[in-house]
């Protein structure tokens, strides 16, 4: 899988981790279901939000942006490239819209974060 995402990523704006990064957020986002079912953008967003945080911590946003995610539009691009290459499968209800103005970078990753954080929790 690797070596394929690594082909995907060529030419594109992405790298290949950001691929492996949505590929083993769908299965985080996939595995808090009660039973495994098609998520729409929208879900899938907020499981790749909670799975950057969880991964990342306050890193998040500097790890994504290194990888060329910078929105949530970004993350929609990768999915349809995903889609694109077989690896993924959608829906006719499913388009890259919906992965528009999901949430703010700035606000999730940083305000957010640090307003949350409780010091040795």
């Amino acid at each position: 899988m690797e070596a394929q995402l690594e082909q995907l990523a060529e030419g594109r704006p992405y790298r290949p981790e950001a691929y492996d990064f949505v590929l083993r957020g769908l299965q985080h986002s996939i595995a808090e279901l009660d039973r495994p079912r098609h998520l729409s953008g929208r879900e899938l967003l907020g499981g790749l939000r909670d799975f950057a945080l969880a991964e990342f911590g306050p890193m998040a946003r500097h790890v994504l942006e290194q990888w060329g995610v910078r929105a949530t539009r970004d993350f929609g691009s990768i999915v349809f490239d995903l889609v694109e290459a077989g690896i993924l499968a959608k829906t006719d209800e499913d388009r890259l819209e919906d992965f528009e103005d999901g949430f703010d970078f700035d606000e999730v990753f940083e305000r957010d974060y640090y307003k949350n954080f409780t010091p040795g929790a």
